[in-house]
């Protein structure tokens, strides 16, 4: 197994900047970087609000959010968050030609003993993994939105993935507080959004046929089922955009125009309307809308 001690997370969005700070809580060093520098400084200002946060509530001692804080980096290039990495988190959008150009690029600045994970929720790391001259190292590491509050991380091995590789993500994962799934055979969308994606299409289904509202529909959900949020709320914690990407790439794949995003995501997409993130999505945030 390889000792992991330094983290590199590409990717400074919503996503990418929580697991940074995860892994910063838990005492490893962090180095987080994305391309967008506005994203890179928004991501450092959470950081710097966050910490203080938990403190106040009694979640982390001072001295905890100090090490924390002086664990993690925000850094403008590739090349220099991913030099000294022992395990490099990709959390970029879900465009497979995205994910295969930068670890193409991290195959050569990452240090050749440096595991390679794809945080992608649907795209498996054997799409990816033929870039680098270290397949048996490249591994889905994904975890769930919000990262810093969800346990689950899927650990998703390849047929290129070594087990030993597997070994040490999974003792990662457990360091972070997370819990960690061994999924031991590759399969599009996973264990949990396989079957996320079969209650949202109904969901959508069901609304689009005029059946029912979206917000009865989240009624029905969380009250009939139990969930903790019904899934239009859901779609729009997710981000709409993230799952019109992931559609779109899945029939770009499959040609099949069953796996297109339903007309519904679409037209949210179409109109900026992406979710909490942008304070509007099937439901309205104005305190998110300020933010923005």
């Amino acid at each position: 197994m390889t000792t992991v001690k330094r983290i590199c997370v590409v990717g400074a969005g919503n996503m990418g900047h929580q697991i940074a700070l995860c892994a910063a809580i838990a005492g490893f060093k962090v180095t987080c970087t994305d391309v967008n520098t506005e994203t890179l400084q928004h991501a450092k200002e959470f950081a710097e609000r966050y910490l203080p946060e938990r403190v106040k509530k009694g979640r982390l001692t001072e001295e905890q959010a100090r090490q924390a804080q002086s664990n993690i980096a925000f850094l403008p290039t590739l090349k220099a968050a991913a030099e000294e990495a022992d395990l490099v988190i990709e959390a970029v959008s879900e465009i497979l030609d995205l994910k295969r150009k930068i670890f193409s690029e991290l195959d050569r600045y990452a240090p050749s003993h440096s595991i390679l994970a794809t945080n992608s929720s649907f795209i498996v790391s054997s799409a990816i993994a033929d870039t680098t001259t270290r397949p048996a190292q490249v591994i889905n590491m994904h975890f769930f939105n919000p990262a810093l509050v969800m346990k689950v991380v899927e650990v998703v091995q390849g047929p290129h993935t070594a087990d030993a590789t597997v070994a040490t993500v999974m003792d990662v994962a457990k360091k972070m507080g997370k819990i960690p799934i061994h999924i031991q055979k590759e399969i599009y969308g996973f264990v949990v959004n396989r079957i996320l994606s079969a209650i949202n299409a109904e969901a959508l289904n069901l609304y689009e046929r005029g059946i029912a509202s979206y917000e009865d529909i989240d009624l029905a959900v969380v009250n009939g089922l139990g969930h903790p949020m019904g899934p239009f709320r859901l779609l729009d914690l997710i981000g709409i955009d993230l799952v019109y990407d992931a559609g779109m790439e899945r029939f770009q794949q499959t040609g099949d125009p069953a796996d297109r995003p339903s007309p519904t995501v679409v037209a949210k997409y179409t109109k900026g309307e992406w979710g909490e993130k942008v304070g509007k999505g099937f439901y309205e945030y104005p305190d998110k809308k300020k933010e923005s």
